[in-house]
């Protein structure tokens, strides 16, 4: 049982145990965000009435299928695939897949229940949901990409739809997946519904800043908690985790903003760079030639490599997570704190542990968690969803001023919730009440359904 969760909360929080058992990143999610609602049942009786926290606990669908293809050699493969829909009290279910072989339904359900919340907080109309699958991306050809994503759609195809799902990439899913999968999803139903899927190539219905869009919304996020305590960017030594899109595209607007990143990672390690991250030469290797990390050194001869090491022994000033779930521990954040961070951004969905979720709190550190850090992919994706629907293309600038404008209004949002519900400059419980109310609202004005 959570010590620090409302004796109202704490009987709701068990029920989702029991209901769930060995999901444990979901029970962490479900948790995270359950501890911060008791002031919210006080002031807004109804939504105990209606018995909110119950239903937005629940999924209002789960679906889980085969997905049998075949490989190079002519042998079938078998993965398992997931789209839990959980929520659609604000629009249509809308969040990423994820392809890696970590993906079961706890993970799922995880993002999932995170999305409903993070989407809430942009003000677009769109619900929350999550899916994928145990495939895994790395060292398949394209071909057997190719084939695991047809297959994949021709099961999915048939709960998707512009005003009902629209998913979009996440860990393992990019602009090549995405294409595969949007082309088996016309072929099946004989529509052009660019609307259904987001993440497209620009060429054909994606949108500008798309991909740089998570990590540029996460740094946005991190300046304005800076400015809200008379701070900038300006000669912050930072630490970003992790190399894919959202690694380098925050460390791209940290150097636009006048920080210094001095670290990224893969799976196998990570790397320092004193001099700072040379950016051109990360892109080359991970966008167009699709190398590991430790490759940096054959370029950076100064730079230094970790295999399997701890990124966050580095002193920084502002650290990103933005690699994976539960990568910073409260060992970690101990460090972080001790070695004089004062910001840190959620690039990455519940990078941090609630062990370390507290270290940053306790210290008083500026502490963006990612549902609402990060939410600046989803929200860029809404923005795809428009054009599509306009049948328009907006230019890069126009787009970037959008998402910095959403990613303002998400900070002002988490900032002034927090202070209304009596805990200053506690983003987390700001994120959390702020986006449960507004889904709330919505669920009590539809009924019971």
């Amino acid at each position: 049982m959570a010590v620090n969760m409302d004796e109202k909360v704490a009987p709701i929080f068990q029920e989702v145990l029991n209901r769930n058992p060995g999901e444990i990143e979901f029970h962490q999610a479900t948790r995270e965000v359950l501890e911060s609602l008791g002031p919210v049942l006080v002031k807004h009786p109804e939504f105990t009435h209606h018995k909110i926290i119950e239903r937005i606990c629940e999924p209002e669908r789960q679906i889980i299928f085969r997905v049998p293809w075949r490989d190079d050699k002519g042998e079938v493969q078998i993965n398992r695939g997931f789209r839990v829909e959980f929520n659609s009290a604000l629009g249509p279910y809308k969040g990423g897949l994820r392809f890696h072989p970590s993906v079961y339904l706890g993970i799922i359900k995880f993002l999932g229940f995170e999305q409903i919340f993070k989407n809430a907080l942009t003000g677009l109309p769109i619900g929350g949901g999550k899916g994928g699958s145990d495939f895994d991306p790395k060292g398949k050809s394209d071909d057997e990409i190719m084939s695991f994503c047809q297959s994949f759609m021709t099961e999915l195809y048939r709960h998707l739809g512009e005003h009902t799902d629209v998913p979009a990439g996440d860990i393992g899913v990019g602009g090549r997946e995405i294409g595969y999968m949007f082309g088996q999803y016309k072929r099946i139903t004989n529509r052009w519904e660019a609307g259904m899927l987001t993440g497209k190539g620009t060429d054909w219905g994606g949108s500008l800043v798309r991909t740089e869009a998570t990590g540029y919304g996460a740094t946005f996020f991190v300046d304005e908690m800076l400015k809200a305590r008379k701070d900038t960017f300006g000669g912050k030594v930072c630490s970003v985790s992790g190399s894919g899109n959202v690694a380098i595209y925050t460390i791209e607007k940290i150097h636009e903003l006048g920080g210094k990143v001095v670290t990224c990672s893969d799976s196998n390690g990570y790397i320092y760079d004193e001099k700072g991250i040379d950016l051109v030469l990360l892109q080359q290797l991970k966008e167009v030639e699709r190398r590991r990390i430790k490759d940096y050194l054959q370029y950076r001869k100064h730079a230094q490599y970790v295999a399997k090491g701890n990124i966050w022994e580095i002193p920084c000033q502002v650290a990103m997570p933005s690699a994976t779930q539960n990568e910073i521990n409260g060992a970690d954040a101990e460090m972080l704190v001790k070695n004089g961070c004062i910001a840190v951004g959620e690039g990455a969905n519940m990078p941090t542990t609630p062990e370390g979720v507290k270290v940053f709190l306790d210290a008083q550190i500026a502490y963006g968690p990612g549902k609402a850090a990060n939410a600046g992919g989803v929200a860029t994706s809404a923005l795809e969803m428009q054009q599509n629907a306009q049948r328009d293309s907006w230019t890069f600038e126009y787009t970037e001023k959008r998402l910095q404008d959403i990613m303002k209004h998400i900070h002002e949002l988490c900032y002034e919730t927090a202070i209304e519900y009596g805990t200053p400059g506690n983003y987390v419980n700001g994120a959390n009440i702020a986006g449960f109310i507004r889904v709330a609202k919505a669920m009590v004005a539809f009924g019971v359904v």
